[in-house]
């Protein structure tokens, strides 16, 4: 039986040997397309070659691809768990030919993969070809259909015409497609789940389970033009796709994707920490979330690899309702603790030979993972008591619909993301009103579809091959000479004719410019573009495929095709320099004090000021942030020449240059080496790393370096923020002013201003402690009272009762009270109250363990005796709260709570 591995392998091996070159796989975060939330197929890294704004290295291509579909038309999320075959993440098997060969070898190569090679039996494949389409005009495709017949062995009864939705590929409305052939293998009348629906024949894409699809060969040949109709191109392509998940499932006689060896080493382990056992069944609890967790850390694990943190916008956010989700199915397993982060390593174990980035970050990963967990672990039990009062209201009215507030307060207060709430729902066969919950949810809703924004002018430009610009300039000088190729506005490219009078945002292309467009975190340059008869102010520079757009505006003037031109970058480009060799410095730097492990995970380089993100478990202490800036400044004030060399890909990581994970490089890459004089020198540099941005040729130019600030923006990832040049000076000079502002206030010089502060803070410290004592002194000691409750409490089987009213305090007091009470009865039923003013009243319930296994809790208390002081609350079953407006009540809410109590325990 092969195994995934040797699947994979196979499958790239087979193509290598057939001239194809090997493309490691893309990130699952796109790299360079705003379009897409996730990496979804294989072609996708191929995208720019099948719409003609670049040529390949190579005309033809393998790879296996990581992807995720989770949002969009490809969202799967919804079936997983459920059936056998969904997933959020998966692996697509690949083979291109970018205008090389085309169907007769594809189809050829696909059958002696699959037959010779993998050894499926050819009597159980089949075949479908395109059917042709009357709508809109398209023919059968009788080529791919008599090819079969002609370079293979499959029976000509065994290819099937299918209809344009399971065999035509098209890219968008418009732009370029093709006529696909699927092959299908027939795994046996026993695996037809479709004999219950009367009239059903089991037949490829007839919707049964017996005949599934393995592998889709896509014959790219048309341009769909925008009204509809297909003009063949110029250049064919081929696109191939196979799920290696379904072919492991087959390969190795599974009947669900889930038993293979690609999920059951992480089922196996969840076996071990849950102590639930897994039996492969559909419509089984238990089971289902098995295979959610399984499948749910797969997309974790890459995403987070790749790039992603959890947050609260666009695929940050995409990955935290995910985790949650697993999160509660964790539940149903009983696994109440954080649990998923414990899988990382059999994953980096399972899928670390083909993925190595894998075992690089698991650390990382199950870092990032266990805070978030933690996080939502702290909320998911009360937010799971909130649904259940939601879902009994929904029960009791007519429609069954769990109320759009309900579902906001949720998602707004517990975190729920809101298809978890709708999970919850359908598993009690309600349904949530989205409609009042989307009216809620409108800012949140478009935050979380900012990873999805659309990219300016790209539906304009579907086909069209972009002019490419030569762009080296931009490492030598500020100023070139060039000439206008074209532009683009709202209508999309244009590379004739003139222009005037244009007030809109308009993206200016050259033949060649000393511009840098956006990319590798540094912001894109702004200047002047000036004509014999224009002037285009540029507001920043950007890129697609190889072509440098100038975004700006026409100050004057018109611009007219092949016009000579004059290329000016402002003189803030001097100021990014300094930054972004100042970002690779600081690299270096928080290497040599925190380690190895530090990571870069974004950053970004502007004229004002420098951002560096990185892994990082915990915040630096203000003497490790000190040794950060010093060892900077220390390489500054040395003056270390910087040195920049381009290279294959495989000699700069021998030289040992630091890439950023998640970034798709070429076969040649870039280097940039502080400390080094030469390209012969870079061995022995400071700092080695890929970079394709601008950099000052001196360390000593940057001038200094301050860091500002060093925070958290999500779990194990912190950012520094820090000054170079004039931001630093200007820094520097606000800070002086605001010495001496204080200097007037305190009336101190500024060498006596920290002795004068730490005067103050201490005096303020002395003043609160005595304020305390005489609070205790007028007996508001909740302590003390809460002593003496204990010392009269009733005890029923052991278990004290400790109810009463004590005097209003600080609510943190009150829980310290609390603490002591369990620790010294041991076993316990707390209940105190204490009210404020004549409309606050303040319930705190606390359970014992022991008590709680019992069936007390805490939350259940709360919840019946809050409503006696007009008021509502909950909590966990150990510890809980409530707050109120009626203290008239407060007596009685006591009394009720030594009933209940004396009830559950006697």
């Amino acid at each position: 039986m092969l195994t995934a591995e040797q699947i994979r392998s196979g499958f790239i091996d087979f193509f290598k040997g057939v001239d194809h070159t090997f493309i490691p796989s893309a990130p699952v975060v796109p790299v360079g397309d705003d379009t897409l939330m996730f990496t979804n197929a294989g072609m996708n890294q191929f995208k720019d070659i099948f719409l003609g704004f670049k040529t390949s290295e190579t005309k033809r291509a393998v790879n296996s691809q990581k992807c995720i579909r989770v949002s969009g038309k490809h969202n799967d999320l919804e079936e997983v768990g459920i059936d056998t075959y969904h997933h959020t993440f998966f692996e697509m098997l690949g083979n291109w030919s970018f205008g090389d060969y085309f169907k007769a070898e594809a189809i050829e190569w696909a059958w002696k993969l699959l037959t010779e090679v993998y050894g499926m039996d050819p009597d159980r494949l089949w075949a479908t070809v395109f059917a042709g389409d009357t709508e809109d005009g398209s023919a059968p495709d009788e080529e791919a259909e008599s090819l079969w017949s002609r370079v293979t062995s499959i029976s000509p009864d065994r290819v099937v015409r299918s209809g344009k939705k399971d065999n035509f590929w098209e890219m968008g409305a418009s732009g370029p497609c093709g006529p696909c052939s699927e092959i299908h293998i027939d795994l046996g009348p026993d695996r037809c789940d479709m004999t219950h629906v009367p009239g059903h024949r089991c037949a490829v894409n007839a919707g049964c389970a017996r005949y599934i699809e393995l592998w889709n060969l896509v014959f790219i040949q048309f341009n769909r033009q925008e009204d509809g109709t297909l003009v063949p191109l110029g250049a064919r392509h081929i696109d191939t796709g196979a799920g290696l998940e379904r072919v492991a499932s087959v390969l190795q006689n599974k009947t669900s994707n889930y038993d293979t060896d690609l999920f059951m080493p992480i089922i196996t382990a969840l076996q071990d920490l849950t102590g639930h056992r897994y039996t492969s069944k559909l419509g089984n609890k238990t089971d289902n979330a098995f295979r959610v967790i399984a499948d749910h850390i797969r997309s974790l694990t890459f995403s987070i690899t790749d790039g992603v943190t959890p947050s609260n916008d666009g695929r940050g956010y995409v990955m935290r309702r995910i985790l949650r989700r697993a999160a509660r199915f964790g539940r149903v397993l009983g696994a109440n603790e954080p649990f998923m982060h414990r899988l990382v390593p059999v994953l980096a174990d399972t899928m670390g030979n083909a993925f190595p980035e894998l075992r690089e970050r698991a650390d990382f990963v199950a870092t990032v993972i266990e805070a978030e967990e933690s996080s939502f672990g702290r909320t998911l039990d009360r937010g799971l008591e909130i649904f259940a009062g939601a879902a009994a209201r929904a029960k009791q009215s007519q429609d069954k619909i769990i109320r759009g507030e309900d579902a906001f307060q949720l998602y707004d207060t517990f975190g729920f993301p809101l298809d978890l709430t709708q999970l919850l729902a359908r598993e009690r066969d309600l349904k949530i009103d989205q409609a009042g919950f989307e009216d809620l949810m409108t800012q949140q809703r478009e935050r979380a579809r900012a990873g999805a924004k659309a990219t300016t002018g790209l539906a304009n430009l579907t086909g069209v091959a972009l002019p490419v610009t030569d762009d080296d300039q931009k490492y030598t000088t500020d100023t070139c000479p060039a000439r206008v190729v074209g532009w683009i506005d709202a209508q999309g490219l244009t590379q004739a004719g003139s222009l005037s009078g244009s007030d809109g945002p308009l993206g200016l292309i050259l033949d060649t410019t000393c511009f840098y467009a956006e990319s590798g975190g540094q912001t894109g340059d702004s200047g002047v573009i000036q004509g014999d008869h224009f002037e285009f102010a540029v507001e920043t520079t950007d890129k697609m495929a190889d072509c440098v757009i100038h975004r700006g505006k026409l100050g004057h003037g018109v611009i007219t095709v092949g016009d000579r031109v004059k290329a000016r970058v402002d003189a803030s480009r001097r100021a990014s320099q300094k930054n972004h060799t100042a970002t690779h410095l600081l690299q270096w730097a928080l290497q040599q004090v925190l380690g190895d492990t530090v990571r870069q995970q974004g950053s970004l380089v502007c004229p004002e000021y420098l951002r560096f993100d990185f892994t990082y478990p915990k915040a630096l202490t203000s003497e490790e942030t000190q040794q950060v800036e010093d060892l900077v400044r220390d390489k500054i004030a040395g003056a270390l020449p910087v040195t920049c060399a381009v290279m294959p890909i495989d000699q700069a990581k021998e030289l040992g240059a630091m890439a950023l994970f998640g970034e798709k490089y070429g076969n040649e890459v870039r280097v940039v080496g502080i400390g080094a004089g030469s390209r012969s020198e870079l061995a022995t540099a400071v700092s080695r790393e890929f970079c394709g941005g601008t950099h000052v040729s001196n360390t000593s130019q940057i001038g200094g370096v301050a860091i500002i600030k060093e925070e958290s923006i999500s779990a194990g990832v912190r950012r520094i923020t820090a000054y170079t040049g004039e931001g630093l000076n200007h820094y520097l000079l606000e800070r002086s002013r605001m010495i001496d502002g204080l200097c007037s206030q305190l009336k101190v010089s500024p060498d006596q201003i920290e002795t004068r502060v730490t005067k103050l803070l201490e005096d303020n410290k002395k003043l609160a402690k005595e304020l305390k004592a005489a609070a205790k002194q007028g007996g508001t000691d909740p302590m003390g009272q809460a002593r003496a409750l204990l010392d009269k409490a009733e005890k029923i089987n052991e278990a004290s009762v400790i109810v009463g009213r004590i005097d209003a305090a600080p609510i943190d007091q009150v829980r310290a009270a609390v603490d002591m009470l369990k620790k010294k009865a041991s076993s316990a039923a707390i209940v105190l109250g204490f009210s404020e003013g004549d409309d606050k009243v303040m319930l705190i319930v606390a359970v014992t363990d022991d008590l709680v296994k019992r069936g007390l809790k805490a939350g259940d208390i709360v919840k019946q005796i809050a409503p006696l002081v007009g008021g509502g609350g909950g909590g966990k079953p150990q510890m809980a709260q409530a707050g109120g407006k009626n203290p008239a009540g407060l007596d009685k809410a006591l009394a009720e709570a030594v009933t209940l109590i004396k009830n559950q325990l006697q």
